[in-house]
């Protein structure tokens, strides 16, 4: 039986279907289809959102090219919702599971760089030295070329998985998986700590302005955003670790298509409506080419900006904020001005040279 085994799949020929239960089991298309075109459509509905935002903004002058990422990760995510209906229709075409899987895995990382962003620019407000330093800098950038790196790593195993039967490279494709999903989870953890060290240091001076609303409202919109990212990340990663269970046994629960829907698209989609609805285009916009501390304050919160994002945004606690500005404007002003009245007022004085005083002899003794 094993030696017909083999040589149906030595016949059949590469790319191969996997012999072990992946997260999400074997999709029906009674069931799954309806539920992924569902969350096309919610996809689809989100790229349309942050695209519409992002045209705006670029005629008004407004760069934010967070909105367009969050477009091309929307988009990606939609042709993964394409390939994996396909997939279903057609359960035979192996290379539309594989180029389904290759989307599922690769789509979310877009994600977790915006999230980085966002969480440098709050240290480089709350400790402007410490947040622009080279060492923070290099090490952000570290965190980026390794996300990039570690995708090309796991969709090479991924893929290799598929065109070979060899158990030592099958070995070393899940360790590099194993790898890829573990580093993917911390990566989505790390904004968390990172702005918890940031509040516990101490401030020597104000936070430095940066888009609308408050500093707190922008932890919040990150918090919120890496716990739901760090929940599906965290749950891939960990049922990776468990040990392979091959199809001929029962799938299990913790493979359920529940699982795969709720914590590889539930979770992003909701991470992308919560971003358009609190408006990360107007709170974590900074001026072009901000570079070193200081650079954030010098156009960061000018009252025609915030004023900007409450008549686009609706950004509620943002009233405060122009309030703030548009009193601190008027102080420049009226110091300004009566220092010029004051220097118009005040006669050039003529200089007053003083003259010698002759003193005689007996003046000096008696000084």
């Amino acid at each position: 039986m094993d030696s017909q085994t083999n040589d149906s799949q030595t016949n059949s020929g590469p790319p191969y279907a996997p012999s072990q239960w992946l997260l999400g089991g074997t999709p029906k298309t009674n069931v799954d289809i309806p539920i992924t075109a569902i969350l096309l459509v919610l996809y689809i509905i989100g790229a349309v959102t942050h695209m519409t935002i992002f045209q705006k903004n670029m005629r008004q002058g407004h760069k934010f090219i967070f909105s367009a990422v969050l477009f091309g990760f929307c988009f990606a995510r939609s042709i993964t919702c394409v390939l994996r209906i396909s997939s279903t229709s057609v359960p035979s075409n192996i290379r539309l599971q594989l180029a389904a899987q290759i989307f599922v895995t690769a789509g979310v990382v877009a994600a977790f760089i915006i999230n980085l962003f966002f969480t440098l620019r709050i240290i480089r407000s709350m400790h402007p030295r410490f947040g622009w330093s080279l060492s923070l800098s290099l090490l952000f950038r570290s965190l980026y070329v390794l996300v990039v790196c570690s995708l090309i790593m796991v969709v090479t195993a991924t893929v290799q998985t598929y065109f070979t039967l060899d158990r030592d490279i099958l070995h070393i494709d899940r360790a590099l998986q194993l790898y890829g999903s573990t580093y993917f989870a911390v990566v989505s953890f790390l904004p968390l700590p990172f702005m918890l060290i940031s509040y516990l240091l101490p401030h020597h001076q104000p936070p430095e302005p940066f888009g609308a609303g408050r500093l707190s409202t922008k932890v919040f919109i990150v918090a919120t955003g890496a716990t739901f990212l760090t929940l599906g990340a965290w749950y891939r990663a960990g049922t990776s670790y468990l040990s392979p269970v091959p199809k001929t046994q029962p799938l299990p629960r913790y493979f359920h298509r529940a699982c795969f829907y709720v914590f590889n698209f539930v979770v992003e989609i909701v991470v992308v409506y919560f971003y358009a609805a609190m408006r990360i285009d107007r709170r974590f916009w900074i001026p072009n080419g901000a570079h070193g501390p200081g650079s954030y304050a010098e156009a960061g919160s000018s009252p025609a900006s915030i004023v900007a994002s409450v008549e686009e945004g609706g950004v509620e606690d943002s009233r405060e904020d122009v309030a703030r500005a548009l009193e601190g404007e008027r102080e420049k002003r009226s110091i300004s001005k009566s220092r010029s009245t004051s220097r118009e007022r005040s006669p050039a004085r003529p200089l007053r040279t003083q003259q010698p005083v002759w003193r005689t002899s007996e003046e000096i003794i008696i000084l």
